[in-house]
């Protein structure tokens, strides 16, 4: 059972910058392989809308990110993946949101969050304008 707690929320002005971290433990092996087999991911709700993917990254270290963040926030993990990051810079009120972080079993680097497994309790973050 992978458990994730999430860290680093809070409120900003437009403009502004946030990062995001996520200690990850409980990895199991399946098959001889453990934390590198998995995918983990920043997800985010505003209120009346859906979860999104806003970046995911896999064993290897190759990341994909919805189109509304690029160039503004990167994701990235320590080497034994036992924290993620998410760097937030260049804030919008439209970032605001509750912020998850998550994890699934595979390599296929999906940001569709039905798929995945684990998940923190999400972290808030508030952009005023």
């Amino acid at each position: 059972q992978v458990h994730l707690v999430e860290s680093g929320g809070g409120s900003v002005q437009a403009g502004g910058s946030l990062r995001l971290s996520c200690a990850v433990s409980g990895y199991t092996s399946v098959h001889g392989y453990t934390s590198g087999a998995y995918c983990l991911g920043w997800f985010r709700q505003a209120p009346g809308k859906e979860r999104e993917g806003v970046a995911v990254i896999g064993g290897d270290g190759l990341t994909r990110y919805i189109g509304s963040v690029k160039g503004r926030f990167t994701i990235s993990e320590d080497k034994d993946r036992t924290t993620l990051y998410l760097e937030m810079n260049s804030l919008q009120p439209e970032d605001t949101a509750m912020y998850y972080c998550a994890a699934k079993w595979g390599y296929a680097l999906d940001r569709n969050p039905k798929i995945y497994d684990y998940w923190g309790q999400g972290t808030q973050v508030t952009v005023s304008s």
